[in-house]
């Protein structure tokens, strides 16, 4: 199976203002086209992992062989990463009141409390790396971030929302102003779509 770059559903533009045209078709078109490209290269080397699923290639990575295995952490990584990313952003965003908010609430305190966490988490991660709402292996919700592209699934979480903090997701339009494109950020989350991964899941 050959990894291909998958449609965004919203126009480059459609999210503004909050992430800019340019930055948002740059992110698409270079950045994870380029993690597809280095998948799949590194997968050609070793035949018998190419038709496996990727999400348990990378939840088993200690597994990958040794002269392929960095590429798959970071590219296959960087795959599965921005294509929850697109997935959980839209132009419409609503904050509805349905069960993974619920939860959310129960279990950080307030929206506020869960919301100052995972900014938290995202704006301090060192140099590149993503701020997540995960699951644990208790279905329990937990805000972690992770480095460079590392997945949740990699420590044995299931990812429900991230936030990608490398400077190529932000700069052009916010600079070093990590905090503003953070908040900016929940403009635009997809709660429908956390909620469905939160039910499919838990």
């Amino acid at each position: 199976m050959t990894h291909t770059l998958p449609k965004l559903p919203y126009a480059y533009d459609a999210l503004e203002p909050h992430i800019d045209k340019e930055t948002m078709e740059i992110h698409h078109t270079k950045h994870h086209q380029a993690y597809i490209n280095n998948l799949n290269g590194a997968l050609e080397k070793h035949p018998e992992l190419k038709d496996k699923d990727l999400q348990d290639i990378v939840a088993n990575i200690d597994n990958v062989p040794a002269d392929i295995k960095v590429a798959v952490q970071n590219n296959g990584g960087g795959h599965l990463n921005h294509s929850l990313f697109w997935e959980t952003l839209t132009p419409n965003s609503k904050l509805l009141d349905n069960e993974v908010t619920k939860a959310i609430t129960e279990t950080f305190g307030s929206f506020d409390d869960f919301k100052a966490k995972i900014s938290a988490a995202a704006a301090t991660r060192f140099g590149s790396g993503w701020g997540w709402l995960v699951l644990n292996k208790n279905k329990e919700l937990e805000v972690i971030s992770t480095p460079n592209q590392d997945n949740p699934i990699m420590q044995s979480y299931t990812p429900l929302l991230g936030i990608d903090v490398w400077e190529h997701a932000y700069y052009l339009k916010y600079q070093n102003r990590r905090p503003e494109y953070i908040e900016n950020w929940f403009n635009v989350i997809n709660w429908e779509k956390v909620n469905e991964l939160y039910l499919n899941n838990k």
